[in-house]
């Protein structure tokens, strides 16, 4: 038989950001111990609202599963003498297991013992299991309250738990389980009575409690359409919805509105103090540009929904007034005149301030531009871009709108006048700022956007800052990723190492505690660059082959690994025969005891190896112009077409002859054919299967 579990912890209101990773760490942690303890179950749930977090396990066994155990003993003809009688080591193995040696099996020429443990009972188990799981669950940041000598992610308030009908007594903090859960706050009587976890959530909807985080979701969206909003949609951020969804048990979506006048604000403002500071949801207008309207959900129902609108109305317009007020301040001070005050803000104490910081981006965008040869008003709006692109962070907005820095640079530098590029540029600098973002879309923004994250990235690792394990206080894995998918997804002519000396060119510090900064920055980078290879579906040997050959042309590094893969997805079979072919051509070459011997035409003797050499003379200069113009897919393809002759060569010519000069000239032959492919793969390290 088997009956379901309800686990439901009551706390007071838990953070709404942590609570999607909450659910997914509890589930597995869950499912985890269940299995450790042998208790079979059908499936098994988690859901939370604000005030209380739910285990629900369906079909589990009352009982968990009987533990079969076999022990290998000593050989028969150790455990028996001549005549049959237990030996003292037969006796002893039988007494260790808690046995008689008339309990043991024969098998194999063995002696084993088979025990079974028989299971236990799941209401007892269950004893142990609903305390560690408490106690286990991995929480963001745990809190202590009173004199409790316990941890959770919110003072735990009520504890329910149900297998069945039947109430797991246990108790935690000095909270006794029982079958009492509770109602919503504000529309329920309180407590709420369960006697079977199967009508748990009616029992709780009718408390005005929506339990299922997903049920709550799809109100949610069905409110927000029920709203008649005619020529306008509601900007749906997905990362604020599954936000708003943990901050309320019984959602109801309205729509609120704020004066027209404060549209003159940049959009990114309004969008800011909407979604970040209030948990509204924007609206745009036909033209996909922001209206005077926004939809919010409050926890609660409908009654006095007019006053509940108005209160969300008024609390909107303080907080658009001020940043109404913060603008106009900014402009009034002077976009330029922040570079005094950008002095005064510490970006890192060997560092020194942020001022300092803009002075090496000015001179790494330089350096950056050169190794990139681009143009000179190019160049000189980098440096502009660079010299501008920190004063946001003294400006009124940006200190009350923090996740503002960079949009609002490029707000104030196009009132001031500086040109589009410029202005893009002081934005575009912090992209990527996560997994997927976009990468900048303007050269200037490019080189500032690169000279932002070598700098970050060269300054901390040689003051030794370098990440360890999951420890990265300073997001530079992220930086690291964002520069090789600026070079890859822009296709640069510049080596990992030149923007690494760049950056330690412009590093003013003493305090450089690598011995090798240049190599171990470029051995972090080359992790990221086999992660974001992999992740495009790149074979690990095809990753390893082309960076054993250059490690230092990310771009480059990129084309030969895709052309590759795309030779191989092609015609799979061709080209590992191909390789072998080479592989093994490689492995008789290295034979050769003189360096550099040209191949004599004059001392080819068989039609096979006349063969092979006028195909690698007529094929050869092209291959190799192929891959020096980078158009490795075209040289792939002309290489390919030598595995015939390379074939009929090796299986019918004897290299290693009597005659040296044919020998070597053979073994010369061979070495060229093998050379072809160097610049481009180390053919050693691809994987000679089929898969």
């Amino acid at each position: 038989m088997a009956k379901d579990l309800l686990f439901e912890i009551g706390t007071e209101e838990m953070p709404a950001g942590s609570m999607d990773q909450i659910r997914n760490d509890y589930l597995e942690l869950a499912a985890k111990e269940l299995a450790k303890y042998r208790l079979d179950f059908v499936c098994c749930d988690v859901f939370s609202t604000p005030r209380r977090l739910v285990l629900y396990v369906k079909g589990l066994a009352e009982k968990q599963a009987d533990n079969k155990e076999t022990v290998r003993g000593p050989a028969v003809s150790i455990a028996f003498d001549d005549q049959g009688n237990p030996s003292r080591a037969g006796e002893g193995f039988a007494r260790g297991q808690g046995m008689t040696i008339e309990d043991l099996i024969k098998k194999d020429g063995y002696l084993y013992a088979e025990k079974v443990e028989a299971g236990r009972p799941t209401d007892q188990i269950l004893l142990d299991i609903l305390p560690e799981l408490i106690d286990k669950l991995p929480l963001p940041k745990a809190m202590r309250w009173g004199d409790k000598d316990i941890e959770f992610i919110r003072p735990i308030k009520w504890l329910l738990a149900l297998f069945g009908s039947e109430v797991i007594n246990f108790s935690v903090a000095g909270i006794k389980s029982s079958n009492q859960s509770e109602g919503h706050r504000f529309l329920s009587d309180g407590a709420v009575t369960i006697a079977s976890p199967k009508n748990y959530f009616a029992k709780l909807a009718k408390a005005s409690i929506i339990v299922d985080q997903t049920e709550r979701k799809e109100l949610i969206l069905s409110q927000i359409d029920d709203i008649q909003l005619l020529d306008y949609k509601p900007l749906i951020d997905n990362q604020l919805l599954t936000e708003v969804i943990d901050l309320v048990e019984y959602p109801t979506a309205f729509m609120g509105e704020f004066s027209p006048d404060y549209l003159e604000l940049p959009d990114e403002v309004l969008i800011t103090a909407m979604q970040k500071h209030q948990r509204y949801f924007p609206i745009l207008d036909k033209n996909d540009e922001i209206a005077p309207y926004f939809i919010a959900v409050r926890d609660g129902d409908t009654e006095n929904i007019d006053g509940v609108i108005e209160g969300n109305e008024m609390v909107l317009q303080g907080r658009l007034a001020d940043a109404r007020f913060f603008f106009e301040e900014d402009q009034k001070y002077g976009f330029e005149n922040r570079s005094e005050d950008i002095k005064e803000i510490v970006f890192q104490k060997e560092l020194g301030s942020i001022f300092d910081k803009v002075e090496r981006l000015v001179k790494l965008g330089g350096l950056l531009s050169e190794k990139l040869a681009l143009t000179p008003e190019l160049r000189k709006q980098i440096e502009r871009a660079a010299a501008l692109s920190k004063n946001d962070l003294a400006t009124e907005m940006v200190n009350e709108f923090a996740n503002l820095q960079g949009v609002m640079g490029k707000e104030y530098a196009l009132l001031l006048g500086e040109k589009k590029q410029v202005a893009a540029a002081i934005d575009e600098q912090y992209l990527p700022r996560f997994a997927g973002d976009n990468l900048p879309k303007t050269k200037v923004g490019m080189v500032l956007s690169l000279a932002e994250k070598i700098d970050n990235l060269v300054s901390h690792f040689a003051l030794g800052y370098i990440p360890s394990g999951s420890q990265d206080p300073f997001a530079l894995r992220r930086q690291a990723t964002g520069i090789v998918r600026i070079l890859i997804s822009n296709d640069l002519s510049i080596t990992v190492s030149e923007m690494i000396r760049a950056g330690l060119t412009v590093l003013d510090t003493e305090e450089i505690k690598l011995k090798n900064p240049v190599e171990e920055i470029k051995i972090f980078l080359k992790q990221r660059l086999e992660n974001y290879l992999d992740e495009a579906g790149i074979r690990y040997d095809i990753i390893n082959s082309v960076i054993n050959i250059n490690d230092d042309d990310f771009s480059d590094l990129k084309n030969r690994a895709e052309a590759i893969m795309k030779i191989r997805n092609n015609n799979q079979q061709l080209f590992v025969d191909l390789v072998r072919g080479l592989v093994r051509a490689k492995n008789i070459a290295a034979k050769l005891q003189e360096d550099h011997l040209l191949v004599k035409e004059e001392l080819l003797i068989e039609k096979e190896e006349k063969k092979l050499y006028a195909t690698y003379f007529a094929k050869k200069e092209n291959i190799n112009e192929a891959f020096a113009k980078g158009n490795y897919e075209k040289g792939l393809k002309l290489l390919v077409t030598l595995k015939e002759s390379v074939d009929e060569f090796l299986d019918n010519v004897m290299v290693m002859v009597k005659d040296n000069d044919v020998k070597n000239n053979r073994l010369a032959l061979l070495e060229a054919i093998a050379k072809l492919a160097d610049s481009v793969m180390d053919i050693d390290q691809i994987a000679l299967d089929e898969q």
